[in-house]
């Protein structure tokens, strides 16, 4: 048979036969893979609004913390969802703050070991959060609390170990982001705690609180992020007048 017939043959009978076949397949795939993306973006939301309700829930029981081991628990329960997540930041960020939320209360009597426990999830924050610099500023200054703490319990031989440690995570924190108002508001809290001959005071530390405040009244945190500190630093500064 000649090859033009042979191509005639072709055109008016197989190629609109092998064409739909084609579609079908095509489309069949094209149904079964939009299927999958679909299951799977299913399950991630599914699993994002797990982590968010149960971040949120947590987060609102600092409200309703009063003692040493509602804080304990807090913390413990910001560790599993962590645990369960494994990728994120915060819930290990929330453990540590909890953590350190105790440390400042005169109940939670072994300052070092309750600070051991503070800087062992903030490692772990840390390893989860990346280049994020918003994120490491926040996890330092979490860090300078724990510091400060275990600073309290003998100043006068415990400033060249642990001031040498929380001023590092201060100035890290700041690095990290110099925006950040809660950096600022720890920093204004060190130097009105110290004495005035050490260069520290009321007069010292009315300004940095001024400047936290400022820093807070523009801060827009993201969903779930850090957004403590705005009225402690007003209650700070009011104590500076």
């Amino acid at each position: 048979m000649p090859l033009i017939i042979i191509c005639k043959y072709w055109r008016k009978n197989l190629e609109p036969i092998f064409i739909k076949s084609l579609k079908t397949i095509v489309m069949k795939k094209y149904i079964f893979l939009l299927a999958v993306v679909c299951s799977l973006q299913l399950i991630a939301f599914s699993q994002s609004d797990k982590y968010t309700d149960a971040m949120q829930k947590n987060l609102a029981l600092f409200d309703s913390a009063k003692t040493s081991e509602d804080f304990v628990t807090l913390s413990n329960n910001f560790e599993r969802i962590g645990d369960a997540e494994k990728t994120q930041w915060l819930p290990y960020y929330y453990a540590g703050l909890a953590l350190s939320s105790a440390g400042w209360l005169p109940t939670t009597k072994d300052k070092d070991a309750n600070a051991t426990q503070i800087y062992a999830e903030l490692d772990k924050a840390t390893a989860n959060a990346g280049n994020d610099s918003v994120a490491l500023s926040e996890i330092e200054g979490v860090r300078n609390m724990a510091a400060t703490q275990q600073l309290q319990v003998e100043p006068q031989t415990r400033w060249m170990t642990y001031g040498k440690t929380a001023n590092k995570a201060l100035k890290k924190g700041l690095a990290y982001n110099p925006n950040n108002p809660r950096l600022y508001y720890l920093q204004g809290m060190s130097l009105f705690f110290t004495p005035t001959m050490f260069g520290g005071g009321k007069d010292k530390a009315k300004p940095v609180f001024e400047k936290a405040i400022a820093l807070f009244k523009t801060d827009h945190p993201k969903a779930l992020y850090p957004d403590w500190g705005m009225k402690s630093a007003e209650q700070q500064l009011e104590l500076c007048k």
